[in-house]
């Protein structure tokens, strides 16, 4: 920029400009530094808290797969039942197709059962995780949530002038 449209614009000096965004810059890495160790000290303390708590393992995997044998079984049985309909007397056919429909509906509960379950894991994390979002407040006492930003002409021209750079 020329001297002049600075001054017609009121704008400070240019190499002024830079030097503060080189000294904002910095100040941003060595925070950014100073967070990442942080969270690696704290990923660190969790491990350790993790090691040291006994591990519940495979209740998920267990109830999946007796659903699953409930339903294969209930598949089996259906099948079993109406290839028994189709060769029996057709007064008695009746009651095998009923029974071979209660075997459908008992493998199709067990399925769904099993997505219920699925479906009401994933809903709980959902939960939990809106709840340790509106809950977290930062290392500044910030708490998180929606708000303005209000700013002045020139940091607006600051970052118009980093969105250039950045093409």
């Amino acid at each position: 920029m020329t001297k002049k449209l600075e001054d017609l614009l009121n704008l400070p000096d240019s190499k002024e400009i830079i030097e503060t965004a080189k000294s904002q810059e910095s100040e941003q890495k060595s925070y950014e530094l100073e967070e990442q160790k942080k969270a690696f000290r704290d990923i660190e303390e969790f491990d350790k808290i993790a090691s040291a708590l006994p591990a519940v393992k495979g209740l998920g995997d267990m109830a999946d797969k007796e659903l699953n044998e409930i339903a294969d079984k209930a598949l089996t049985a259906y099948d079993d039942l109406m290839d028994l309909g189709m060769n029996v007397e057709s007064r008695y056919s009746g009651r095998v197709f009923e029974v071979a429909g209660g075997m459908l509906k008992t493998s199709l509960d067990a399925k769904v059962a099993k997505l219920d379950k699925k479906i009401k894991m994933i809903d709980l994390q959902l939960k939990k995780e809106k709840l340790d979002k509106d809950s977290t407040t930062g290392d500044d006492g910030i708490i998180n949530g929606q708000g303005y930003v209000v700013t002045d002409r020139n940091s607006l021209l600051e970052k118009l002038k980093g969105i250039d750079k950045d093409k």
